[in-house]
């Protein structure tokens, strides 16, 4: 089923070329439990980081079903001879309809909801990202980082109508409020982005407890390194635990390989 790896080392796993993955999950230094949910299962060449949000503990409710609907949607999805990327956003649709399906039944977890970022590859030069929330993918290409998908927040809408610069969004009182998430309304849009993947490019998931701490710019430092994936999983991590880690943090690496 889904992974979640509260402290630890960097989970890697190696699988039939050309695609490597690592991932790495914290609670950081502040929050009391680890309300993130990573998912890995590179036999079907899918990725995921969901950040849960709401109270007794329903934010890790949120997140952990939001990767088990997705990760048994995609599997039915695959077993039934569809392509997995073409079951991405319908998996997480479906999720959104199983974290309020919870809801409904445990009213001590009315509200809750989460993030969720999934990436499946295609075959060996393509994949497909399903996007809901403030979570991230980034891609790392011939040493530039360049941000695939768009933050659902109050702060980047205004930064879209042009009342808002993009460099007064890390400090905005305001830059945590979410516009869209999982389990909060029936029917929830989900961003499909399709890119190419070329050798060497290394894709990022991550939730905002990376984002919130690292600018982009030491993100690509990090991501740049030659370093295994799995150790620049862990230093991704460390420089958010460095940088005070106040937020569960997690990363999932998925790179094409030379």
């Amino acid at each position: 089923m889904f992974a979640r790896l509260a402290t630890g080392p960097a989970c890697q796993l190696p699988f039939a070329m050309p695609w490597q993955a690592a991932s790495r999950t914290d609670t950081g230094r502040v929050r009391p439990q680890n309300e993130d949910t990573l998912l890995v299962r590179p036999d079907l060449g899918l990725y995921a980081v969901a950040d849960g949000m709401g109270g007794h503990a329903a934010g890790e409710v949120a997140s952990a079903i939001a990767a088990e609907t997705v990760e048994l949607q995609v599997e039915a999805a695959a077993q039934r001879g569809e392509a997995p990327h073409d079951a991405a956003a319908r998996a997480v649709r479906a999720a959104n309809n199983a974290i309020r399906f919870e809801a409904d039944r445990d009213p001590e977890k009315e509200g809750m909801g989460t993030t969720a970022t999934v990436l499946v590859t295609v075959g060996d030069d393509r994949c497909r990202i399903a996007h809901v929330g403030d979570s991230r993918a980034y891609l790392l290409r011939d040493g530039d980082l360049h941000q695939l998908t768009v933050d659902h927040t109050w702060v980047q809408e205004q930064v879209e109508k042009g009342l808002l610069h993009p460099d007064d969004v890390r400090r905005h009182p305001f830059s945590s409020v979410l516009t869209r998430v999982l389990g909060t309304e029936h029917d929830v849009a989900v961003d499909v982005i399709d890119h190419d993947a070329r050798p060497g490019d290394v894709f990022l998931l991550c939730s905002d407890g990376l984002t919130a701490v690292l600018e982009d710019a030491a993100i690509r430092v990090v991501l740049s390194r030659d370093d295994p994936l799995e150790e620049r999983a862990d230093a991704l991590v460390h420089a958010a635990l460095e940088g005070g880690g106040p937020d569960n943090v997690t990363v999932v690496l998925v790179a094409r390989l030379d």
